[in-house]
């Protein structure tokens, strides 16, 4: 069996390079017709899915809507604004001479209690401050002494 180099053979004719191009091609159109056909039906699986959605968020909303307590949330605003404006009714130079005699007092309070309540304070300050003083005293030589056992050993 001998090749004629002038006769193709059987193999070359049927895979040339143009047979092989339009066979990539036409795997190519089949594989964008099935993306797009699968594309399209998610689509329409999705258009009916937001109604569902849409009804179920509704629904919840309305029910949230009803067990809001919506006397209680008006009575409590009104409750405020009562608040507000009888904060607003008191004049207020009432207020400035109240809070000029309230200081007064207060300051003749202090000169009189002044003195033996600053003295009280002062002595259980110094008691507290000697008592810790002794305390810190006491740690520093029990440390002291077990190191020097320490370092004795």
């Amino acid at each position: 069996m001998e090749i004629n180099p002038q006769q193709p053979s059987w193999w070359k004719l049927r895979f040339s390079f143009k047979n092989a191009t339009i066979l990539v091609c036409f795997f190519n159109l089949i594989t964008a017709l099935f993306l797009l056909q699968a594309f399209l039906s998610a689509i329409k699986l999705s258009r009916d899915q937001p109604d569902a959605e849409m009804r179920y968020i509704m629904e919840a909303e309305e029910m949230r809507r009803a067990m809001e307590p919506l006397e209680l949330i008006k009575r409590i605003r009104e409750i405020q604004q009562e608040a507000y404006t009888k904060i607003e009714m008191v004049p207020q130079k009432v207020s400035k001479q109240t809070a000029a005699l309230d200081l007064s007092k207060r300051f003749k309070d202090i000169r009189a209690l002044n003195d033996a309540n600053s003295q009280k304070a002062l002595e259980e300050w110094r008691k507290r401050k000697m008592e810790r003083a002794r305390q810190r005293q006491l740690e520093k030589n029990e440390k002291n002494e077990t190191f020097t056992s320490q370092t004795i050993s």
